[in-house]
Formats: structure tokens, C-alpha cells, sequence
């Protein structure tokens, strides 16, 4: 699928900003199922300084500076990416019992280190606390599939919980945002994150986009979406018979697996992904250190468009010369793969709740 993503950002200061440094994370990442085609970054007033890196995660960022005085910024960030649906993980990671999962992750004497391992551990936003246990129990129960109990607990807290935009801040706690079962995408991700790190199991949290449908019959309206965020699970790679040497083929290398609550479902190739990190403090779209500027108004506008809907002169705008990946065929693994009644399949698109997403 090709999608543009159009995300602006508008800071209107009073009094005027004097100087100011900023980071963003609006670049999008290049993975297995997501090509990033094309990506400018504009920034109005013209920065003094400006460079971009990687940060730990293997994200973009850029990081620029003003030196003189400005009363606005604004950052418009355009992606044009093209996006498949993930295939399931090989079987004997998918089969894995959570508590062996766990255990694998414990540290013991001599142990080999996991670089998913830094996901296990509390974070910013993704606290220890006994109620995520206890709400994660009725999905881990004992010996189950890891694959299947996230899955599991991914659609209970569609189910249980009620997406409502003026419930939480940005700064809401984790704790409270499941003790009264409503918030929007960042809390029900920070949410099962947590659920995941308190049973010691690795997540992070994945910031992006998601394409949404007007209802029937109306236009799409052009910054009327937001951004997402959902949560990766590591599927750990499988010992070998020993119980040390790995297994040649997939099965010897782990998996990072996306589980959406928002919209109860795996993400499918209508989900851009920006970047990943421990929780939203890691891949807040823009965040910045002021001199001046004490009050300010915030707008955010975010469109995502699929080509078939671009304008002619959008097509020939961003469109570069490339060849369409081809459709992976359905392996015998996948085919056998149960799923419950009225289940979306791994990739498959499923409800979606208009204008989800939340920015910091």
C-alpha cells in the first residue's frame, strides 16, 4: 500500500521565543514490511543549526536551533511510504509458553544477553504496579502461548476499555488510565506495555500512523487524523535441542510483534511506523527546551492519504520510479495457525476508531 503521510505542527509563542532547541522524531523507519520512498522536513523560521542521527533505538531524529527571536514554528514533516502487511512469526515462536518466555529473561549465571532485555525493565511512563498483574492474569494463564495470551489480553482491553480524547493528559499516569478504563491510544499502549514488563516479559512502545476511512459518503478531510501508537512483544528465538545452539531458519532468530489495543488486532500494512523506544518520552514527535515563549498555542494536523486518492499533481510529486513488492504466498504454517471465531487474522484490517492517536 502507498501512503503519504502529512504531518504539520504549529507553535504560535506569546511572548516571542528568544531561543529555543528542539529534537523531532517524524522521519519514518525502514523495515522488513515498510519502505520509506520519499521524506522532506520543513521547518519555518529557517533554524541556525540542523543535523539529524540516530538515536540509541535506531530511530531518525533531527535536532535543530533558533538564535534570534520568532513568535511561531512550524514543522511539516512528508513521507511517502510504502507499507505490507506482516506475515505471522514462524510456529515455534508463536507456540512459546510465556513463562518460559519470562524465565528466559531472568538473569542467571553465565546467561547469553538478549538486547530486547532493556524492555523488560520500568520506565518514564510504563510503572511497576501489582494492578497490571492482575489485570494482565486472565489472559496469562498457566502454560498458554505468549503469542496468543498478548493477542488474548490485546482484545479484552478493546473490549474493556472506552476511547475518549478529554479523559487524560499526556502526563496521566499509567495506573490511572486502567483503573478507569479510558484514554486514548497512548495510554492503552503505555497500559499493556506495562501489563507485558510486569509479568517480565520485553515491549516497547511504537509511535506512527494509521489510515483511517471518512464516513461514507464524505471526503476525506485533509489534517483531521492524528498520530498512533501501539506495542511491540519480542518473541525470543528457540533453543535448540541442547538448549543452547539455535535452530537454523527463522525460528533461530526472535521477532518483534505488533499488538494494536486501540483497535484490538495486529497491525496490517494500513499502519506507518515512525519509531520505537521504551515508552512515549523516547519518541515524542517534537519536544524542546525554550528561552521565552511562556504561553503558547499548540495545532497538529496529520494526513494520511492513499495514493488512488492523491491529486495528479501529488502523484507526480512523490511518486519515484519503483517496482511493487509482491504478495507473500500463505505458507503451510500460517494456514494451520487456529484463530477464534471472528478474530482478524495477523495483518488483516479489523474495526478502526477514526482520529485515534494522541500527540505530546
Amino acid at each position: 500500500m502507498l501512503l503519504l503521510v502529512t504531518h504539520e505542527t504549529r507553535y504560535d509563542y506569546a511572548p516571542p521565543v528568544a531561543t529555543a532547541q528542539h529534537l523531532a522524531h517524524l522521519q519514518p523507519l525502514e523495515t522488513h514490511t515498510q519502505k520509506l520512498l520519499r521524506h522532506a522536513l520543513r521547518i519555518v523560521p529557517e533554524p541556525a543549526q540542523r543535523s539529524e542521527s540516530l538515536d540509541v533505538f535506531g530511530n531518525t531524529r533531527t535536532f535543530f536551533a533558533f538564535e534570534s527571536t520568532h513568535e511561531q514554528l512550524v514543522v511539516t514533516a512528508e513521507s511517502l511510504v510504502q507499507t505490507q502487511a506482516p506475515a505471522l512469526p514462524p510456529a515455534p515462536l508463536r507456540e512459546q509458553a510465556w513463562e518460559a518466555v519470562r524465565e528466559g529473561f531472568r538473569y542467571h549465571k553465565g546467561m547469553q544477553d538478549d538486547a530486547a532485555s532493556e524492555f523488560i525493565f520500568p520506565s518514564e511512563h510504563v510503572p511497576l504496579h501489582d494492578d497490571f498483574v492482575a489485570y494482565a492474569r486472565a489472559s496469562f494463564t498457566p502454560g498458554r502461548a505468549l503469542f496468543d495470551a498478548a493477542l488474548a489480553l490485546t482484545q479484552r482491553m478493546y473490549a474493556d476499555f472506552d476511547y475518549d480524547s478529554g479523559s487524560t493528559e499526556i502526563n496521566t499516569p499509567a495506573v490511572q488510565a486502567l483503573a478507569q478504563r479510558r484514554g486514548v491510544c497512548q495510554d492503552f499502549a503505555h497500559i499493556l506495555i506495562a501489563c507485558l514488563r510486569n509479568l517480565g516479559l520485553p515491549a516497547r512502545y511504537v509511535s506512527g500512523y494509521l489510515l483511517t476511512q471518512p464516513p461514507p459518503g464524505q471526503p476525506r478531510l485533509i489534517g483531521a487524523d492524528a498520530s498512533h501508537a501501539w506495542v511491540e512483544l519480542y518473541l525470543p528465538p528457540v533453543a535448540g535441542g541442547d538448549g543452547t545452539e539455535r535452530p537454523e531458519g527463522p525460528a533461530g532468530e526472535g521477532a518483534w510483534v505488533g499488538f494494536c489495543p486501540t483497535n484490538g488486532r495486529q497491525p496490517g500494512e494500513d499502519y506507518v511506523k515512525l519509531a520505537v523506544g521504551r515508552d512515549f518520552a523516547d519518541v515524542s514527535p517534537i519536544r524542546g527546551i525554550l528561552h521565552g515563549g511562556a504561553g503558547h498555542a499548540l495545532d497538529v494536523g496529520v494526513t494520511v492519504m492513499p495514493f488512488d486518492e492523491m491529486s495528479p499533481a501529488q502523484q507526480q510529486q512523490w511518486l519515484p520510479r519503483v517496482r511493487p513488492w509482491p504478495r507473500p504466498a500463505v505458507t503451510a504454517a500460517a494456514a494451520r495457525h487456529p484463530l477464534e471465531v471472528g478474530q482478524p487474522q495477523f495483518g488483516q484490517q479489523g474495526p478502526t476508531t477514526p482520529g485515534q492517536g494522541q500527540l505530546g
